[in-house]
């Protein structure tokens, strides 16, 4: 006996475009062609801030990866206005924006915490960014033309002379010309959500950066980071996309690989959490 198949979900998928009624007409000519750019808005962030909202966003964002607001901190939102001379309703859109980035959790009936660090977090957080870096790169490598080589070439002169100055005369300028060149490097692959998820994983690569200079995880691990970044540099413009992918993954993974050595070196004093 023939069992009778299924009615198809949601009607208007099996019908043909003249039955379709204006609402569905209309949302099936804005997937075939958009007015406006879909997926995630560009991150690019104006020197300054336009809004209330977006400096006090900025602000907590920074405190927050340096280490000044500690993880697992509580955020009081009647003390915090002070602190950063907003009002609460301001405060707290500056705080939804940080959950949606996963640097500030919300719970229920208990208000905001600074996302809480551990070693897990650390090695889940490398590997996605190493799928989906490594990969942007190579991308770029393949479709990147004349203006991209260009932009990894300014932003390389100017990390160049970021690091030449050294690291810890201006370590906020150096965390600007990184992400310039980290970014410049996959943006040949014309992917906004891939672009988007690794601004997020980026900032909380820097989180963790901040950890290892704070636990003393750096002194004595032999590390050149000019020298890693050159070695991406010259891969990339050769169009050596293998290369290129493995010399960027093995500069994400040397801070996890870092902190892991640290806490091994270390266990008696720390527990999974860093």
């Amino acid at each position: 006996m023939l069992c009778a198949l299924p009615a198809a979900p949601w009607g208007a998928l099996s019908a043909t475009p003249n039955s379709l009624s204006p609402s569905e007409k209309t949302m099936l000519d804005d997937l075939l062609h958009p007015a406006h750019h879909a997926g995630p808005a560009p991150r690019d962030e104006d020197p300054e801030p336009r809004t209330f909202t977006e400096r006090a966003y900025r602000a907590l964002r920074h405190d927050i990866v340096c280490g000044k607001l500690q993880p697992g901190q509580r955020l009081r939102v009647e003390h915090l206005k002070d602190d950063y001379d907003v009002g609460a309703g301001t405060l707290r859109e500056a705080l939804a924006l940080l959950v949606s980035d996963a640097l500030v959790t919300v719970e229920s009936q208990r208000g905001y915490r600074v996302s809480a660090i551990s070693l897990d977090d650390l090695r889940d957080l490398t590997d996605t960014r190493v799928r989906l870096e490594t990969e942007a790169l190579r991308q770029s490598i393949r479709l990147g033309d004349a203006r991209w080589e260009a932009s990894v070439r300014e932003t390389f002169a100017r990390l160049s002379e970021a690091e030449a100055a050294g690291l810890a005369r201006d370590p906020e300028l150096w965390e600007t010309a990184n992400r310039r060149f980290h970014e410049a490097l996959i943006a040949g692959h014309a992917s906004p959500w891939t672009r988007h998820l690794l601004d997020i994983l980026y900032r909380h690569g820097e989180r963790y950066r901040h950890v290892a200079i704070r636990l003393g995880a750096t002194p004595g691990f032999d590390r050149d980071v000019h020298a890693e970044h050159e070695a991406i540099f010259n891969a990339a413009l050769a169009r050596q996309e293998a290369r290129a992918a493995l010399a960027l993954e093995a500069h994400i993974r040397l801070t996890c690989d870092m902190l892991i050595r640290h806490a091994s070196e270390n266990r008696g004093r720390t527990s999974g959490a860093i």
